[in-house]
């Protein structure tokens, strides 16, 4: 199995309440002299108390065009990504040059060389390290992530990976679009980032975190509209269909019994539920489809209030998070779930 060494999260500089986001957006995005009551409704019911920001909100304002927003998440993406990572190896006891691949995912901004060859001299990898950039997953890319690296470090037990996601939503809010899907998009994502390293069940080392006992992906029929962006000459311009809590009732029950049962589990059996923060009633539709404990999700609530949906980063910091504060019964098995476009859904197994 593979075995996770460590956990970072970082998050970008600039933190704000709620309430001063939403006077940013209704000044950026609303006609002049319009009625600004849905907007604030909207920023209200995601429940985010507060988010981080790569700008300061003036900059916003001031912010003109797809590609300047794309050249400072290149040089944002960047720097934060190489924190991120150089701290994650440290918590591990790991060196940089000892890591055998570097998976990178994204979907706020796009680099070619990409964001992991733009860092790998900063941290000092290998000439020779993999390097796999994954873009388009959203949400789900934390989840598709951890996958992944355990589908490599299966082939290769020997080696180390590590998984480095970047997500500046804020520099994809569209200014002068007043849809439904921007004005939601505005008041729940967050800027923050999140790296993972791991070993391969043959490399000795101390078991730090859990391991990842199996992985399971799903991709739903005739959902595609459900999420994702539509690329315009301003960017990214987000589509959200409100029928996603429907489409998780829909499909998230039978998959996970399956997925469990082929272990022996059941729902039941799972000590705790690393869940992405989706927004209120996406959360709400997971534990009604699971039939959870209201408090099952409780570190997945607490992280969408304090910092917003952070895209792919987030379900990494509730892993962080669920480590550090619940401390499941060590050799018990957890679930690790997130969704995103396509529309999909990633599982992960994990034993504490």
């Amino acid at each position: 199995m593979t075995r996770i060494a460590a956990i970072h999260g970082a998050l970008t500089p600039y933190r704000h309440a709620q309430s001063e986001i939403t006077d940013m957006v209704a000044r950026t995005c609303l006609p002049d002299g319009s009625d600004r009551r849905v907007l604030d409704r909207l920023h209200r019911s995601v429940r985010v108390r507060s988010r981080h920001m790569t700008l300061p909100l003036r900059r916003y304002e001031e912010l003109d065009g797809f590609g300047a927003a794309n050249d400072i998440f290149i040089a944002t993406a960047t720097d934060l990504g190489t924190k991120a990572v150089r701290d994650a190896l440290h918590l591990a006891g790991l060196s940089a040059a000892e890591v055998d691949l570097l998976i990178f995912t994204s979907v706020t901004g796009i680099a070619t060389p990409s964001i992991d060859a733009r860092l790998a001299g900063r941290l000092g990898l290998r000439p020779d390290v993999k390097r796999l950039p994954l873009f388009g997953l959203g949400c789900v890319g934390g989840a598709t992530g951890l996958a992944r690296m355990h589908d490599y470090l299966l082939g290769r037990p020997g080696n180390v990976a590590v998984l480095l996601s970047v997500e500046l939503c804020s520099l994809t809010f569209q200014r002068n679009d007043a849809s439904m899907a921007n004005l939601v998009a505005t008041g729940l994502f967050g800027d923050g980032a999140a790296a993972v390293v791991a070993c391969g069940a043959n490399r000795p080392g101390e078991k730090v975190g859990p391991t990842i006992v199996d992985t399971r992906s799903r991709l739903y029929p005739d959902t595609g509209r459900v999420m994702g962006w539509d690329i315009k000459d301003s960017g990214f311009q987000v589509v959200l269909d409100p029928t996603i809590p429907d489409v998780v009732r829909r499909y998230l029950a039978d998959d996970v019994e399956w997925f469990l049962g082929d272990h022996g589990l059941k729902p039941k059996d799972v000590t705790a539920w690393v869940c992405h923060p989706g927004g209120p009633k996406v959360l709400e539709a997971v534990i009604e489809a699971l039939d959870l404990p209201e408090n099952a999700l409780d570190v997945t609530w607490r992280h969408l209030a304090e910092v917003g949906n952070l895209s792919s980063s987030s379900v990494l910091h509730v892993l962080r998070d669920t480590l550090a504060e619940s401390r499941p019964p060590p050799g018990t098995p957890g679930l690790l779930l997130a969704m995103g476009p396509g529309f999909c859904c990633e599982l992960v197994l994990l034993r504490w």
